[in-house]
């Protein structure tokens, strides 16, 4: 049965809005993933990928199918080897954090308050009081819309800790944000393709270091989805150890085309922008819920302050647009706005217009 509904364009933190030309790509015909052709579209694909992100040698990137979640699984049974130091500041590192110990690894926590950024000091005193193995930080916590200084952290640890392997979650943030790794001073960064990729949800970019392959050879028992040689086995023949979601790899590959015209620094000066103006609106009429200096460039985590946000939604999806309620324990405290993947400055603005006519701020 066909659905039919009024379009909604999406504000929310992902999935966020796909462009009728990235989804027409996914409608080319399908070819065999062992075959010659694939191996050129996947081949590419990634050389786009290197590309954009400016990869030294030492990086390779990859391309799985699935969400950015599945990279929890990978670092929890082909990274860690006896210990690792999960931090957690919103409900999707407390879920790294609770995926690491599913997989068996003994992880300690370092927590601070929903709000608050991960910042260097706080890693360093933590790690120095254990033996780790393996570090996770998210960059950009989706839940709170606190953004933390990763390449702070990373460049901490590669000084006092080199042997750690540090990983970095930037499901919300990469093509959107500055996420490359060698900035980052880390061994993995992550990112899914229903963010600032804007594609449909489906498959996540991971880009790794040698340093992390190597650990993984090291590493028994690695699972077989999750098992982080054999990806990067198969990515020497430009393939993927098991079938991969071809039609979105079709539009991948346009996605990147289109970053790389675009280029790096002005995709980040776009989301910035975005950014900026969005969170100045929050603070002339609300609060912003992540602490000063810690805030999100694709995600704006606004305090509420008692307002019917879902009333408002209501109203907003009749005029084509829907933002997000708050997260979990949020929900009825914040709202949130995804100003991320193909938004320009001009749609936020008039976005915004419309939640001040509703509300009549």
């Amino acid at each position: 049965m066909k659905v039919t509904h009024l379009h909604k364009k999406l504000l929310i933190p992902g999935p966020t809005e796909v462009s009728k030309e990235i989804l027409s790509e996914q409608t080319q015909y399908l070819i065999g993933h062992r075959e010659k052709e694939f191996s050129t579209l996947y081949g590419g694909i990634t050389d786009k990928i290197a590309k954009y992100f400016q990869l030294p040698a030492d990086y390779k990137p990859t391309v799985t199918t699935g969400s950015g979640t599945l990279w929890f699984d990978i670092i929890g049974r082909s990274i860690v080897k006896e210990k690792a130091l999960a931090c957690v500041n919103g409900a999707f590192s407390q879920r790294c954090a609770q995926t690491l110990t599913s997989c068996g690894k003994q992880t300690d926590i370092l927590e601070v308050e929903m709000g608050k950024a991960i910042k260097p000091d706080m890693v360093a005193e933590k790690l120095a009081s254990g033996k780790y193995d393996t570090l996770t930080v998210c960059h950009n916590e989706t839940s709170t819309g606190v953004r933390s200084p990763i390449a702070e952290i990373g460049k901490m640890v590669k000084k006092e800790y080199p042997d750690i392997i540090f990983a970095v979650d930037a499901v919300s943030s990469m093509a959107g944000d500055k996420t490359m790794p060698q900035d980052f001073n880390c061994d993995i960064v992550f990112g899914s393709t229903q963010k600032c990729f804007a594609l449909p949800p489906g498959l996540a970019v991971g880009l790794v270091s040698d340093r992390a392959i190597e650990r993984a050879k090291t590493v028994p028992n690695r699972g077989a989805y999750t098992d982080l040689v054999d990806i990067f086995e198969f990515e020497k023949k430009h393939q993927t150890p098991f079938t991969p979601n071809v039609s979105l790899l079709y539009a991948l590959d346009k996605r990147m085309d289109l970053l790389l015209a675009e280029t790096y620094d002005k995709v980040y000066q776009r989301h910035l922008d975005m950014a900026n103006y969005t969170q100045a609106w929050a603070k002339k009429h609300f609060s912003m819920f992540p602490e000063p200096g810690y805030e999100s460039i694709t995600v704006s985590c606004i305090n509420s302050n008692g307002k019917d946000v879902k009333a408002m939604n209501d109203k907003l999806g009749e005029r084509g647009y829907l933002i997000s309620a708050g997260y979990g324990k949020l929900k009825d405290k914040t709202f949130r706005i995804g100003h991320m993947g193909e938004w320009t400055l001009a749609g936020i603005k008039d976005v915004i217009a419309q939640i001040d006519d509703i509300w009549g701020l």
